[in-house]
């Protein structure tokens, strides 16, 4: 018996099912024991089967009206009227739940108009690489098949004559080098044939070095899973996932009784619709079936894998290579950042949105219109089908997917945040209306439009006075000290310079200001001089009775992360000016409220809140635009090695990256090797890290021009990372291996503590044994921690 024969069955259950309660996606055998009786007699495989459609159907039965569905509408209607797709299914998975289903639109324009169902069958095209070719390579991976970093010559012995350094991973990543397609000219036909292509068509370059998205990556792990296997791929992927899944409307080569659900794709020449056979044409020339294209399925089926995947594979894959293929796995440094398989965060992931987080989550898109997201973080996911090349092809719906995507996550708990200018705007500026301001800022002072604050204020008649910049300059791309004061060309207004022959506001400078304005986004790291330049300025502004308005902004590394070594009154600088530890988890607003508290300012300080952001959000859960706060932090992973990598950076013969595409993460130096520093910092086992050899040639700052050799730093895991661990597991490393290269003593200030210091200077480690300096130096890093938690908590603004 099919699920589709039971459906009629299944109906009246879910009324009987969902009083009980929100039921689970996807049930076991003995949750649905209670009604087994309403069915009939059925061997253990259709039980199987009948208990994935009856969850399924109670599931949606039971969900909530979700509470984005009218935005939701609203937006993907918007879209078909634009005439960007005919239409569409959206369907959201969250916590176990279908939390919202609907179709939109119409199925065809073409020759006639059909309505969009919920049932309605897609050509998912690239989803294909995903469903199929993703999830039978890691079944052949559960099953000790292959490793990822396997030559493809071992699998494919004829790809390249034989001889090719390509792996595994570089195919699934699209990291290998190979062009996007086979030519289709002169015509071809035949499977064999589009594989034998496949395995002789040159790389345009080496393996590893650049991200080109590639169909023929997956044609030729198509292949590997037909040989691995010993099925075609079509009958593979039905084996080992769609029926024991009971995606009963997936696979290959959909049944000509399946035509009319079925979505038509694109006018051909000669007036012929694709319908129920493939749209992307080297998959048809292929015969239907390839590893890059030529799967046909629902949003319910989808559905039934995303919350699969979600579950950890439910006995069809193991937890840990779930884990694996969703994982991080390009080539260390590359922008582009793709799993095996999974997109994560390339130029292709629009369809994470703008609060799914990066890193966190993974989906793919297809060519047709089709996409998936899946985020483990809020247990959810976003499927949207839309056949947009019918009748004809358009531009990417990416624009559509983003809006979904984002609209979903916000309403999953997300947030989008509200900065403190955001709400000064939102509010026209009462706050600063009949005030004399002045305004320190810099590039980062910007509104989630990403319009500049002074522009905004001048525009709603905010009386601005005097503008401040900080170090790296009013538009952050000075790498150097000795900033002069400036004129703001797009205002006319002074830029007086808080980085040049002084670093606190003068009472020439204040003359005429009321209200001193401070906007600038900072990185939570107690060496980050932005900190010094707001105590300073909130301190002269005390000393004339002015009030000190802080704009607050979030901590990008999250408001709960607390880590020493803690900042000793001794070691005070303009690199740090208040005993701070070495991430704090404060924003600025609350920094303001700790120093004006603890030193008894007694600044007139107000702050203007966010609204939206709750402290265990990192940078890019908010939704705000990045915009590099300094000239070599260029990313958030930067932001986040950066408090590890710059405890030492003080040391002249020593590059932390600066004047490279990649500052704060790699380290080098022309007496490193590279490859036996990343050796001992991978044995060291540091959890959310990882490393490997690199060379590189500073264009300036340290050995500029010079090529020196070193370690690439990865984030993998930024919960589980410790910048006190790395920076010391780092610095250790450096001394046993390297005794007497780094000046400790120009590194005190931004180390911070005595205790730290004394222990990484010991002769312990040129002696050999460096684990007890490692060990001090740690032990050391935790003093204080627990008392300044304590003593911060009271000036908290933020849940």
């Amino acid at each position: 018996m099919k699920i589709a024969e039971i459906a009629g069955t299944i109906r009246p259950m879910c009324a009987r099912t969902a009083s009980r309660g929100p039921v689970p996606f996807e049930t076991t055998v003995p949750f649905v024991t209670p009604v087994v009786s309403d069915m009939p007699s059925l061997n253990r495989p259709q039980l199987r089967a009948w208990a994935i459609a009856l969850s399924l159907a109670c599931a949606i039965a039971s969900a909530q009206t979700f509470p984005g569905a009218a935005e939701l509408d609203s937006t993907i209607n918007q879209a078909i009227r634009e005439e960007k797709l005919p239409g569409a299914v959206l369907l959201i998975g969250h916590d176990g739940k279908v939390v919202y289903r609907k179709a939109y639109g119409e199925r065809a324009v073409v020759p006639t108009h059909e309505p969009m169902t919920i049932d309605t069958i897609f050509d998912i095209a690239s989803l294909t690489k995903i469903i199929a070719t993703t999830s039978s390579m890691m079944k052949l991976y559960d099953e000790g098949r292959f490793s990822p970093d396997d030559l493809v010559t071992k699998y494919l012995p004829e790809f390249q004559g034989g001889h090719s350094p390509i792996t595994i991973r570089d195919l699934m990543t699209h990291y290998s080098g190979l062009r996007p397609d086979l030519e289709l000219e002169p015509p071809w036909s035949g499977y064999e044939t589009g594989i034998h292509r496949a395995l002789t068509d040159k790389p345009t370059g080496p393996p590893e070095t650049k991200f080109v998205y590639s169909d023929i990556n997956f044609e030729l792990l198509g292949e590997i899973v037909h040989r691995l296997s010993g099925l075609p791929e079509n009958q593979y992927a039905e084996r080992i996932l769609f029926a024991p899944l009971g995606m009963n409307d997936t696979g290959y080569l959909p049944d000509r009784k399946l035509r009319p659900r079925i979505a038509p794709t694109e006018e051909q020449k000669g007036g012929d619709i694709l319908r129920g056979v493939v749209h992307d044409p080297t998959a048809r020339s292929m015969g239907g079936v390839a590893g890059h294209a030529g799967v046909f399925s629902t949003a319910d089926d989808l559905a039934k894998y995303c919350q699969m995947i979600l579950d950890g594979g439910r006995g069809l894959f193991k937890p840990s290579t779930i884990r694996l293929f969703t994982s991080p796995a390009s080539p260390a440094g590359q922008k582009d950042v793709r799993g095996l398989g999974w997109d994560i965060d390339s130029r292709y992931s629009g369809n994470r949105g703008n609060l799914f987080p990066a890193g966190k989550s993974f989906g793919h898109t297809g060519f047709t219109g089709t996409s998936i997201w899946i985020d483990p973080t809020s247990k959810s996911y976003v499927i949207l089908l839309a056949n947009a090349v019918h009748p004809h092809a358009r531009p990417a719906i990416t624009p559509l997917r983003r809006a979904v995507a984002t609209l979903v996550a916000a309403n999953l708990g997300y947030s989008e945040t509200l900065t403190g200018l955001d709400v000064l705007v939102a509010d026209k500026f009462s706050e600063l209306r009949g005030k004399k301001v002045g305004l320190i800022t810099n590039q980062t002072g910007i509104d989630r439009q990403g319009k500049r604050n002074v522009d905004l204020m001048v525009q709603a008649g905010v009386k601005v006075v005097a503008l401040f910049s900080p170090e790296h300059g009013f538009a952050g791309v000075e790498d150097r000290p000795g900033i002069a004061n400036a004129v703001d060309p797009a205002t006319g207004l002074r830029i007086w310079s808080l980085y040049g022959s002084t670093t606190r506001p003068t009472p020439e400078m204040l003359a005429g200001i009321d209200t001193l304005v401070f906007d600038i986004q900072d990185v939570g790291v107690r060496f980050y001089t932005y900190e010094t330049t707001m105590l300073y300025a909130m301190q002269e502004a005390a000393k004339l009775k002015i009030t000190f308005c802080v704009l607050d902004r979030p901590n990008p590394l999250t408001g709960n992360h607390v880590e020493g070594p803690m900042l000793d009154t001794d070691k005070f600088s303009f690199t740090g000016a208040f005993p701070l530890p070495l991430r704090h988890g404060l924003t600025m607003g609350e920094l303001a409220r700790l120093e004006n508290g603890e030193l008894g300012l007694g600044a007139d300080l107000k702050v203007i809140e966010m609204t939206g952001w709750h402290r265990d959000q990192w940078f890019d859960f908010t939704g705000q635009p990045w915009v590099n706060p300094s000239p070599n932090i260029r990313n958030l992973d930067e932001a986040i090695l950066y408090p590890a990598l710059a405890l030492i950076e003080s040391s002249p013969n020593y590059s932390v990256g600066r004047g490279t595409d990649a500052p704060f993460e790699q380290v080098g130096a022309d007496w490193i090797e590279g490859s036996a520093l990343a050796d001992y910092m991978i044995a060291r086992e540091i959890p959310g890290v990882r490393f490997h050899s690199v060379e590189f040639t500073p264009s300036s700052s340290n050995f500029s021009g010079k090529k020196i050799r070193g370690i690439g730093i990865e984030i993998t895991d930024r919960e589980a990372f410790s910048a006190a661990r790395l920076g010391i597991e780092l610095a250790t490393a450096l001394g046993k291996l390297y005794p007497g290269k780094i000046n400790w003593e120009l590194s005190k200030r931004l180390i911070g503590s005595q205790a730290v210091l004394s222990a990484l200077e010991s002769q312990n480690i040129v002696s050999g044994q460096n684990s007890v300096a490692r060990n001090e130096a740690l032990n050391a890093a935790n003093i204080g921690i627990a008392r300044f938690s304590a003593l911060r908590a009271k000036y908290l603004l933020y849940q």
